[in-house]
């Protein structure tokens, strides 16, 4: 949209006195709080290392905006909340977002990012997903004594005529399944995927090559696979029982499944009947379906409430308690659920382009803005208010700052809003961010 210059708009008085406003405020930026981000994007050196893979086909001597530039600046305006390529029609000249994608000039226009977008390809969905393991192996100090990866796929509804669309079933609309794949709160990969696939597709590849690299930097270090029932696969977890890879993966109930556990069920329903209180009762069993190569241990919940019965099985090779594995393992993998949803706050879904690779590449580009957030809730954020907010409340509360710039030869100066609530809390990422 173009700026709208000295349009004067007259709201409702208050108290007497006429209400006025015009866009005529000059160097006055809403995104005070993405000089954060930029020095979070400082200490991981994250957009500089994934602009080493980019494609850039343009020539030497006529390139005004680096390819790295260029990315931090569809990075930060993720961050900030401004989605669409023509948001950037204005902001490439809010001095805010010149400092935070490391310039002092006119950033690119939408159609210079357009054609930017439209040059990514295969090579460079590799290059970004291999960064974010990078990431996370940097992000730890020591070699840690567990890990537990988190596989899942999630719909990404379409509408247009978009490359290797098709239409899901289950989800009744077209669209993409991107898979996802986190550590705790980092993520590992963000893989886009047509949906015209089991939505296993693929992931006992990913988990080869995460299990590989993660070996390589931690030999003794355990490693969980845990995921839902739609990753509840032979061949999955075939090759983690001979990979010493442990998991906990959902599998969907059956006859045989329900048959198994219909004693417990009894004892659930009858417990509930006597009390009238929320029954969970948990036992084990050996099961196999024929197509499986091996028999293996599925723990079986009965759950009974005034709902009636709920049961849920899980099959894993983990030893130990049965509720004990179910609670503190695969209960734990709902809150994955919540990091997939902080994709959408940062427009993961914002696959409209024509091109496949270029919608792959969007999907990437959320994936580094979440990076950027989840290292700053991590390194700036530990034990405040905000430790454990989303995406979208970080944004608000701590991104969306107004800000008026002064700009001097030497010195860009912000003077941030007198009256942001948490200005105690900015103060304190900043000086958790500063260079040692």
């Amino acid at each position: 949209m173009n700026k709208i210059q000295g349009k004067q708009l007259v709201f409702s008085s208050t108290n007497g006195r006429r209400v006025e406003a015009d866009f005529t405020g000059g160097q006055v930026s809403s995104d005070g709080g993405l000089l954060l981000v930029r020095e979070v994007d400082r200490k991981l050196d994250l957009v500089r290392r994934v602009a080493r893979h980019l494609v850039d086909e343009r020539q030497d001597g006529k390139v005004v905006h680096t390819a790295e530039t260029m990315l931090r600046q569809r990075v930060m305006g993720l961050i900030a909340g401004w989605e669409d390529l023509n948001d950037a029609q204005t902001l490439r000249t809010d001095p805010v977002h010149q400092v935070a994608a490391g310039s002092t000039e006119p950033l690119a226009s939408a159609p210079t990012l357009c054609r930017f977008e439209n040059q990514q390809a295969r090579a460079t969905a590799w290059a970004v997903n291999r960064e974010l393991v990078e990431q996370f192996i940097a992000s730890q100090q020591q070699a840690p004594a567990v890990l537990i990866l988190d596989f899942d796929a999630t719909d990404t509804p379409v509408h247009g005529q978009q490359e290797n669309r098709f239409f899901h079933g289950y989800y009744d609309c077209h669209c993409f399944l991107p898979l996802y794949v986190f550590c705790g709160d980092q993520l590992l990969t963000a893989y886009l995927r047509p949906s015209n696939i089991d939505s296993a597709k693929h992931a006992a590849a990913i988990l080869k090559l995460l299990v590989t690299r993660l070996r390589q930097a931690w030999p003794r270090t355990k490693i969980v696979f845990r995921a839902d029932s739609g990753f509840c696969r032979d061949l999955l977890l075939s090759w983690c029982d001979r990979h010493d890879v442990k998991y906990v993966v959902g599998i969907a109930r059956n006859e045989r499944l329900l048959a198994l556990a219909a004693p417990l069920l009894k004892k659930a329903e009858r417990a509930f009947a006597r009390t009238q209180q929320k029954q969970r009762l948990f036992t084990a069993f050996d099961y196999a379906a024929l197509t499986w190569a091996r028999v293996r241990w599925v723990i079986a919940k009965a759950e009974h409430t005034a709902k009636g019965s709920n049961p849920r099985f899980v099959i894993t090779n983990i030893v130990g308690g049965a509720q004990k594995i179910y609670d503190r393992r695969y209960c734990q993998r709902g809150e994955m659920e919540n990091r997939v949803k902080e994709q959408l706050m940062l427009f993961a879904d914002r696959v409209s382009a024509h091109r496949w690779w270029t919608n792959q590449w969007r999907l990437l580009l959320s994936a580094l803005a979440y990076t950027l957030l989840e290292a700053l809730r991590r390194l700036a954020l530990a034990g405040t208010a905000l430790a454990q907010a989303t995406c979208a409340s970080v944004r608000t509360k701590l991104i969306k700052i107004g800000a008026v710039i002064v700009t001097k030869l030497t010195v860009i100066r912000l003077h941030l809003s007198s009256h942001h609530p948490l200005q105690a809390l900015f103060c304190h990422a900043h000086a958790a961010l500063a260079p040692p």
